[in-house]
């Protein structure tokens, strides 16, 4: 039987908390068993950027995190369920911030690419005869679906969308719905508002049944990738960066439509491999980009002008800090 977990990161039986259980309901008529977690019951603590993971990773010392909360709790329950569901309450037309909050911690420890590339180094650390520990195997879950809801107290929504397929890039998740419900103080008695979570349950029921064969569900987006909406329009250019999975096309407007082209030569690298963000051949990509950033890194450290630079900085002004009694 296909387990879907339902996380909410709203307040306690507040609209998003009852949005995700009407989209658990769905899948439950699908015969999935439904599980629902409350984000704001758990001690998630913000990512540093102390980048310990990036340096667990890259030398094949397994995959930690320094704080000690309840992050692998929920994570673990995330990568072992078939599939998810995530309703997010909408933070200044974006994600909230402990969406954002768990999305940090997501990357780059849980990065796909960096997890694939950390197990091979840690495989051949090992067959040369070293001491080595590769990331728990649980951590690699690629194309596992889910559907993000954000929901919404007016209708500043526009870039929430985003936010939450950013998220799903870092496991290489797959995303089966992704929208958002404007004026949601109300959402509970729109009876559109409600079918529509019911179907995207049952959407993603099925999509966890069979995840090979899953396939977006939700309205086409400009990007003819991965959906999205948000672009980086290059100024005195036609050139569009999608904000989500990062292919560079070229924009124009057809039949008064908005479009974004991609030309195949400028998606792939070099050796063939597809540069899109949420894909493992991007993963690969960014995954070798950040192992030869942290090994430069690591070699400029360990250099007189670099230390020298750093105490300058220390020396100059220390951060002011409150009083505490």
């Amino acid at each position: 039987m296909a387990k879907v977990l339902g996380i909410s990161f709203g307040t306690k039986n507040g609209n998003n908390d009852s949005i995700c259980k009407e989209a658990l309901m769905g899948a439950a008529e699908e015969g999935c068993e439904v599980e629902f977690i409350r984000a704001q019951d758990l001690d998630i603590k913000h990512c540093t950027g102390c980048i310990t993971c990036v340096k667990m990773l890259m030398s094949g010392r397994g995959n930690m995190c320094i704080h000690k909360d309840d992050f692998d709790w929920l994570f673990f329950k995330m990568a072992e369920a078939d599939g998810l569901i995530i309703t997010d309450p909408i933070f200044e037309t974006g994600a909230s911030g402990l969406f954002h909050t768990i999305m940090d911690r997501f990357g780059p420890r849980m990065d796909t690419g960096n997890n694939v590339i950390a197990t091979q180094i840690a495989e051949k650390i090992a067959a040369e005869g070293g001491k080595s520990q590769a990331p728990d195997p649980r951590i690699i879950c690629p194309g596992k679906p889910v559907s993000y809801i954000g929901i919404g107290g007016s209708d500043w929504g526009t870039h929430v969308q985003s936010d939450h397929a950013i998220q799903s890039m870092t496991p290489t998740w797959k995303v089966i719905d992704n929208e958002w419900v404007p004026w949601s103080k109300r959402a509970l008695l729109d009876d559109k508002v409600v079918a529509r979570a019911h179907q995207i349950g049952v959407n993603l029921a099925r999509a966890a049944k069979d995840p090979e064969h899953a396939t977006y569900q939700g309205e086409p987006g400009v990007c003819p990738h991965c959906h999205a909406n948000d672009f980086y329009l290059v100024p005195g250019t036609d050139k569009a960066i999608c904000s989500v999975c990062g292919l560079e096309g070229h924009l124009s407007v057809v039949d008064g439509r908005i479009q974004v082209e991609y030309r195949h030569d400028e998606c792939y690298d070099e050796r063939g491999l597809f540069r899109a963000h949420d894909t493992a051949e991007g993963k690969q990509i960014h995954g070798e980009d950040i192992g030869r950033m942290e090994g430069e890194l690591a070699q400029l450290q360990k250099g007189d002008e670099y230390k020298q630079r750093v105490a300058k900085y220390k020396a100059f002004i220390q951060p002011s800090m409150p009083e505490r009694k």
